[in-house]
């Protein structure tokens, strides 16, 4: 395997694929269970959706935090989030030129694709995506100088919106997904605050006001834990959608996630964080697949 391929690879993150299209297909299956109906052309359409409209909005966070990248000073979550653990753009394994250039090559083929669908769906899904890419952006660049954490309450819309984008490849504008919407977002937030915990001597370094740098590392810890019993909260109403094995499959999830958060406040330690990091990811997949195997069954 080339070096140049490794790094492309470690620019979508490439062991992650998998989740984004289940992500984005647990909207999709939610507007069948409303509206009626399925398709499996569909689905496939969807699944490449997600795929490709994600991985455009992970390489465009790396395009527009390219020189702030090459100041970190460790290198603990650029292991886990990359196969080949290295930043390409940074260390000059892919150009910036071509950076932007496969951004706009997967928003392009996420874009045709949206356009096949029925109007107004393409529309809406196309202007969730649009939204998406600019809110990144403004993510990336507004954290530089905040004295409060506007960025990251705004950022993170962009992947609370992700399956209601799936939903609204079918379904219209309703309650079901208005609730996965209000579930989803205490969780993104909870997710972002562990990833700056663990990243807090590269977010200084940077120059980045994350949430462990506004707040300190304990003030960090308080708002994981505090968004995670807010997302309990809010799930409460989105269940009453939903059918048992979602039910189940959400329970698990849960205790997944009070376990982790015991362990943090036991350990209180960025190396407390990395080790319950792959526990947050592994809850949104499980949501994600409890709601299409309610669905199937």
């Amino acid at each position: 395997m080339t070096e140049t391929l490794k790094a492309y690879f470690d620019l979508i993150r490439a062991h992650f694929l998998p989740a984004w299209p289940l992500v984005f297909c647990s909207g999709l299956v939610l507007a069948f269970a409303n509206t009626g109906g399925f398709s499996w052309p569909l689905i496939i359409k969807a699944a490449l959706i997600g795929l490709f409209g994600f991985e455009a909005g992970l390489v465009l966070n790396d395009y527009v935090d390219r020189n702030r990248d090459r100041l970190d000073v460790e290198n603990t979550l650029t292991r886990y989030w990359r196969p080949f653990k290295s930043r390409p753009i940074p260390s000059g394994k892919i150009s910036s030129k071509n950076a932007f250039l496969l951004f706009i090559l997967f928003a392009g083929i996420a874009s045709a694709l949206i356009f096949t669908l029925p109007y107004p769906n393409s529309l809406y899904v196309f202007l969730i995506m649009l939204y998406s890419y600019g809110i990144e952006a403004f993510y990336q660049i507004k954290k530089r100088n905040q004295k409060y954490p506007i960025a990251q309450l705004l950022g993170r819309t962009d992947l609370t919106l992700f399956p209601a984008a799936g939903y609204l490849c079918y379904g219209q504008s309703d309650m079901t997904i208005f609730l996965y919407i209000i579930f989803l977002y205490p969780w993104t937030m909870a997710h972002l605050g562990l990833n700056d915990f663990i990243d807090l001597k590269n977010d200084r370094a940077r120059g980045m006001n994350a949430i462990a740098v506004l707040y300190g590392a304990k003030g960090a810890m308080y708002w994981i834990t505090g968004f995670t019993l807010l997302h309990f909260f809010t799930a409460i109403f989105f269940l009453k959608e939903l059918g048992d094995i979602a039910f189940y499959g959400f329970l698990a999830g849960f205790v997944l996630l009070a376990g982790s958060n015991l362990y943090m406040w036991k350990e209180k330690s960025p190396d407390a964080g990395m080790k319950i990091l792959p526990v947050y990811h592994g809850t949104l997949v499980i949501y994600a697949v409890s709601i299409i195997l309610d669905f199937i069954y």
